[in-house]
């Protein structure tokens, strides 16, 4: 299943990560320094960098896919993709102690890749086998690695000290990794991406006012509600009330 929003951000891989490039706007009055964003000059600087990436390559290039990709289609690849990260949520859950979910991704990921043909279909979740996805930000949080500041990565987005830490984990455990062949390598790579940008299109209309500041404090919510197990606060996107219009916000970039 898609992991839409709740997955903007950084740690995991390059997929979720460009998905944070939704836009920048600054202002240039004063602002109060955020006590998680000690290095915010700098963490937009590179928010506005991969702004541009993201406005004029990979966002044509995923509202091109979507236009000519069947809906089922494109459901089919984002379920391949999220099926190949259930090993890592495997080796992440045993790491952390807990084998129940441990348990659960592998099953999941037996049933999709022979079931579901591939992954390409969840049918793990229709017969209610679900679990938490995991991964080496969330393991370090469990070994008692503190979170450290909030931190945007060239390309890769939001993330923070800790979660930054993790990332090559998280990066050699995901099998497309092991592909020798680099033209298909890099394909299922580009795919990858570009299937996860598209999928936020509509979801990325949620950002209002100064864009920087929204997409750090909601990755920051979402994030700890993930290292939490959902203990910690609410999730930031379960209320089906939180919707409004991005069009508002088309003239801060008419410069």
């Amino acid at each position: 299943m898609r992991q839409g929003l709740t997955r903007w951000v950084g740690r995991g891989g390059l997929v979720v990560s460009l998905l944070a490039t939704a836009g920048c706007a600054t202002s240039g009055e004063m602002r109060e320094r955020h006590p998680d964003d000690p290095w915010e000059g700098f963490n937009r600087k590179v928010f506005a960098f991969n702004d541009v990436v993201d406005r004029y390559a990979l966002k044509p290039v995923a509202r091109g896919y979507r236009f000519i990709t069947p809906d089922p289609v494109e459901n089919g690849v984002g379920n391949f993709f999220s099926n190949l990260g259930e090993p890592r949520t495997a080796l992440n859950s045993l790491l952390q102690g807990n084998g129940t979910n441990a348990s659960v991704a592998t099953g999941r990921f037996l049933i999709n890749s022979t079931v579901g043909i591939g992954g390409l279909f969840d049918v793990a979740s229709r017969m209610e086998v679900t679990g938490r996805e995991e991964d080496f930000g969330q393991t370090l949080a469990v070994w008692g690695v503190g979170e450290g500041a909030y931190l945007v990565l060239p390309l890769l987005g939001p993330s923070t000290v800790r979660d930054t830490a993790g990332l090559p984990a998280d990066m050699v455990t995901y099998p497309t990794t092991y592909v020798e062949d680099d033209e298909v390598r890099m394909g299922l790579t580009a795919l990858r991406v570009i299937d996860a940008r598209a999928g936020l299109l509509d979801q990325e209309e949620l950002i209002r006012g100064d864009r920087y500041s929204f997409i750090r404090d909601t990755w920051l919510q979402q994030r700890r509600f993930e290292v939490s197990d959902g203990e910690q606060g609410e999730d930031p996107f379960a209320s089906e009330e939180f919707d409004f219009d991005d069009a508002d916000f088309d003239d801060a970039f008419a410069d």
